[in-house]
């Protein structure tokens, strides 16, 4: 479905990726590891349109994204939840759901609406509250309830564990498995790798905007290079 090959992208002068490959097949969930400024969120924004790249090619069912514009992206089934949710505050929850779906905001949204709200059991007794008043775990099915109010194909979720409480984590990547059961392609930018690896089918260990291996999850929650550096092993 995804395919990303010998991808470069910079801030400025600084070179950021320095020509990454890798797949991703249809009804996967593939998780990115690495350390903080490893180039996972970059990677990430690459492949959504938000981030220019300098070389190399990411292709999308074997069609070539040079010259499609981020929401152009979205029209074809790429959505992002971004790292931080980055969630409309000052809206209520079923407003910024609705703004997930403005590609086609011609449309009645209704079944859509009840799909995220049978999801997220919480946004609907929440939904007409500003989404600045919910918590940081409500924010994030939030920010993910947004991203699927526009049907995508791929999913590229960004952090989802980030400052929530290990309960919510586990909450959280239980609907990502349940995602990838309803037939949805996740890929999974995600610090807690062990968390990452126990859903992911396959997984990409990046750093300094390299890959520097992959391999299944079991092969990857193996490798004695991978549980010292991301397992605490």
């Amino acid at each position: 479905m995804l395919s990303v090959e010998q991808v470069r992208s910079s801030y400025g002068r600084i070179e950021a990726l320095h020509g990454i490959s890798i797949e991703v097949a249809g009804g996967e969930i593939v998780t990115l590891l690495g350390a903080n400024g490893a180039g996972k969120t970059t990677l990430i924004r690459a492949i959504s349109g938000v981030q220019p790249i300098s070389a190399g090619q990411i292709r999308f069912d074997d069609r070539p994204l040079e010259g499609v514009s981020a929401h152009g992206r979205v029209a074809l089934g790429i959505a992002q939840v971004p790292e931080g949710r980055q969630v409309f505050a000052p809206l209520s929850v079923e407003d910024n759901l609705r703004l997930g779906a403005w590609p086609r905001r011609n449309v009645r949204l209704d079944a859509e609406l009840a799909s995220v709200y049978e999801l997220f059991p919480v946004l609907a007794s929440r939904r007409r509250i500003s989404a600045g008043m919910l918590s940081g775990g409500e924010q994030q099915m939030l920010a993910i309830g947004r991203a699927l109010m526009a049907k995508p194909r791929l999913l590229l979720l960004d952090e989802p564990s980030m400052g929530l409480a290990p309960i919510l984590v586990e909450q959280i990547l239980d609907i990502v498995r349940g995602l990838k059961e309803a037939g949805l392609t996740v890929l999974l930018v995600e610090q807690n790798a062990r968390a990452a690896l126990a859903i992911a089918d396959r997984g990409y260990v990046i750093e300094t905007g390299r890959i520097a291996t992959s391999g299944s999850s079991d092969e990857l929650l193996a490798d004695a290079r991978v549980q010292a550096a991301y397992l605490g092993v």
